[in-house]
């Protein structure tokens, strides 16, 4: 599952109720605030250990991009750690682990994320480093500088998709569940031809309407004083100027009215089959207790799925579902691996039996109850890491919930009861509006 799990603070306000006492409520106490050129910023102050992370959102994805002109996301993913003015080439990394700090990104169809942990000290620098190339990236992003990360991309295409096992799978299945038109139809990383086809002048232009200070959100979270980081904050990002502001994404409706079938080849030895569904956008009604259809089906070795086509018949080598959760839309996918000498279709036929049982009859309460018991511990595993928390925060803010969404979030989850489990396997797994997709072993001659 795809969720937005992360770290919390417990505070305690215990009040007596005829004897019991009352469960805490989840609160993150946080400040929020906005400069003039439109840079929302989140403090969250947490001093248990003295380490402060900085996390920056900028709201684009690949659902930003479109068609003949995708992947450039993911290229900026990689540009912004390329040098900026005052930062020369290798000079980001270099500062921050002399800090004992560390930073990563990544992108996906909704947004780009940038983050630096690093000692409570060390809290102005992450900040100088972020603001620089926030401002002033494109002084050194030469057409060299850009097709020598273009070749990058192109590189990790071909490790995680082309030459991956099974690897085109989910690029086909996103293709076959979205139109074309909509902007999760094509994959993050891009297509090649339109990395190569990408002008100079094409990705300058996408940096100058997207990464701007009105399109992007600040969290700072950990050992802070909230005055004296606000005052850093206003010193190294006031000056940066405001863009022009980006509309909001209008994607076209996504309707499965049918079953479509696809079979690829590829350099394997054991067929996989991929079932996949449209299903309701992250927090709207549903997405929630899809969540926990996915565990029912495949959460641990007494799961519906695993004990049937893996333990009991042993015709699976594995099995998995999950709830891909998008800020548009989302998708459910159920992936199967036969064991040697088992097709796909008997996994198929496996398979749809037991959605058809979800259909007719609501899972026993210690299945759902099991499902939420995961949710929840892993909801709390993730209260250790103050960057998984300020992570949160900033996906809490874009969402629309307020950054401090976290005890609304898990109520999702343990409110729900069977029946709702069973009305979300109803609603949004029909079994005659769907995508299956086989992968076969390459004949060969």
């Amino acid at each position: 599952m795809r969720r937005l799990f992360m770290t919390l603070l417990l505070v305690v306000c215990t009040v007596p109720l005829r004897g019991q006492t009352a469960t805490p409520p989840l609160q993150v106490p946080y400040t929020q605030f906005r400069l003039a050129n439109g840079l929302t910023v989140v403090l969250h102050q947490d001093k248990s250990v003295p380490v402060v992370t900085v996390n920056v959102w900028y709201h684009v994805g690949s659902a930003n991009e479109k068609p003949g002109r995708t992947g450039f996301a993911h290229l900026f993913e990689h540009l912004m750690f390329e040098g900026s003015k005052n930062v020369k080439e290798g000079v980001f990394d270099t500062l921050l682990e002399s800090a004992g700090g560390n930073n990563n990104g990544s992108t996906n169809n909704d947004r780009t994320n940038y983050f630096e942990d690093v000692p409570s000290n060390a809290l102005e620098l992450a900040l100088y480093l972020e603001s620089d190339r926030m401002a002033y990236l494109l002084d050194t992003m030469t057409p060299q500088r850009v097709d020598g990360q273009r070749d990058v991309v192109k590189n990790e295409r071909r490790q995680s998709f082309e030459n991956q096992p099974y690897g085109m799978a989910s690029i086909e299945i996103d293709k076959m569940l979205w139109p074309a038109n909509h902007p999760y139809n094509w994959p993050t990383i891009g297509y090649m031809e339109d990395l190569t086809a990408a002008s100079h002048s094409d990705v300058v232009e996408f940096f100058k309407k997207y990464y701007v200070p009105n399109n992007a959100s600040l969290v700072i979270a950990g050992d802070i004083d909230i005055p004296r980081t606000k005052a850093l904050v206003e010193r190294w990002f006031n000056e940066i100027p405001r863009g022009a502001e980006v509309e909001p994404i209008a994607p076209p409706a996504a309707i499965l009215t049918g079953v479509q079938k696809k079979t690829l080849t590829d350099r394997v030895s054991l067929p996989r089959l991929y079932l996949a569904w449209l299903t309701p956008r992250i927090y709207a009604p549903g997405d929630a207790a899809l969540d926990i259809v996915s565990s029912v089906l495949t959460g641990g070795k007494n799961s519906r799925l695993y004990k049937r086509l893996v333990y009991e018949t042993q015709m699976a080598q594995d099995v998995t579902a999950f709830q891909q959760s998008g800020a548009i839309g989302s998708e459910f996918q159920i992936i199967a691996t036969a064991r040697r000498g088992h097709t796909a279709a008997e996994l198929q036929k496996a398979i749809d039996e037991e959605l058809e049982k979800l259909r007719r009859e609501p899972p026993d309460s210690r299945e759902v109850q099991r499902a939420i018991n995961q949710v929840e511990a892993s909801f709390y595993r993730r209260m250790e890491r103050v960057s998984n928390k300020a992570d949160s925060l900033n996906g809490y803010y874009v969402a629309g919930g307020g950054p401090d969404y976290f005890a609304e979030d898990l109520a999702r989850y343990t409110s729900l009861s069977p029946s709702d489990v069973q009305a979300a396997a109803i609603r949004w797994l029909p079994a005659d509006r769907r995508v299956e997709l086989v992968v076969e072993p390459e004949v060969k001659k």
